[in-house]
């Protein structure tokens, strides 16, 4: 990709990359008008920069075989680290433990519904389905924690978008899918959902229902303007979920969830390792002031990997 001129020079007050996807552009404009809203701009007057990634290309397998987390991210974060782009929006679950070096997530907006969703023709919920039945998603989370609830139901790799998968659950290639809410509530699709998982019952992926916008660390122009729009709980709660994520070394190969909470200054947290096919869970929890984000996600990174074992994460 050849970079373009830095953002000085253009005419376009911005430029934001972003994967082509319904919902990374559903992603992009929100960040985009509301940035226009912050700063009177005019939404057309900051471009949309669409680049495909790893992730988008691949398609034959699943990712945790092609290299894990970052691959919906890397040419995205290449253009920015190269000036091409000002800012990076991303759904935060994509991005990698350790950002390259340069970059930062200069922004969150406020959290969407981080739940999971239950969608299938066949029965009301999860608990429901026949024995033996198929379930699609291409998440190992997702996966360990529906064999955990029902170890008698085969779960089938099943990649592409929201739609795709809409789509193929439709034509009946499976029983039934698990989706985010938040990503069918931005693409106006909540109606398609057959029951929505409980938190306690199914703990979100970290930074699920996040809009992460990463920026390059020295770009004081930008920094500020993202500034306007950054939603200080949501960014608390990421930050305890990424510290308790990068104490594991969690990617795609490894079933890890975090979900943390804030309201009136406090966080609370809960994180929860498993094997593959659910046999072995490890929980914990964690609450205090949501300054203490770092401290907390990482403390609580620290008792799983230690009560786990090294072993925990072989191969089933």
């Amino acid at each position: 990709m050849q970079s373009s001129p830095p953002s000085s020079t253009r005419s376009a007050p911005l430029v934001i990359g972003t994967r082509g996807s319904p919902l990374a552009l559903a992603q992009a404009k929100e960040v985009r008008d509301r940035l226009a809203a912050a700063h009177a701009l005019a939404a057309e007057g900051i471009e949309l920069e669409v680049i495909r990634t790893t992730g988008d290309i691949i398609r034959d397998r699943p990712l945790a075989e092609a290299g894990g987390k970052g691959l919906f991210t890397k040419e995205i974060e290449e253009a920015l680290s190269a000036g091409a782009i000002d800012l990076a929006v991303h759904s935060a679950k994509d991005m990698p433990t350790v950002l390259p070096p340069g970059l930062v997530i200069a922004a969150v907006l406020p959290r969407e519904d981080a739940r999971d969703v239950f969608i299938s023709p066949k029965a009301k919920t999860l608990a429901e389905l026949p024995a033996g039945a198929t379930v699609g998603t291409a998440s190992l989370r997702r996966q360990a924690l529906i064999k955990r609830l029902r170890g008698d139901l085969a779960v089938v790799a099943m990649r592409g978008n929201v739609e795709t998968r809409l789509r193929k659950l439709a034509a009946g290639e499976v029983d039934a899918i698990v989706l985010a809410l938040a990503g069918l509530k931005r693409l106006a699709l909540a109606d398609a959902a057959t029951a929505v998982i409980p938190v306690d019952d199914f703990l979100p992926a970290v930074g699920q229902g996040i809009i992460a916008i990463e920026a390059r660390g020295d770009d004081e122009r930008t920094l500020a303007l993202l500034a306007t729009v950054n939603h200080a709980d949501t960014a608390a709660a990421l930050t305890a979920e990424r510290a308790f994520l990068a104490v594991l070394e969690g990617s795609c190969r490894t079933p890890i969830a975090g979900h943390a909470v804030v309201a009136a200054g406090r966080l609370r947290f809960r994180g929860l390792i498993a094997k593959p096919d659910g046999s072995g869970v490890f929980e914990t929890k964690r609450q205090g002031a949501a300054a203490d984000a770092v401290r907390l996600g990482a403390e609580a990174g620290r008792e799983l990997k230690q009560r786990a074992g090294a072993d925990f994460f072989a191969p089933v």
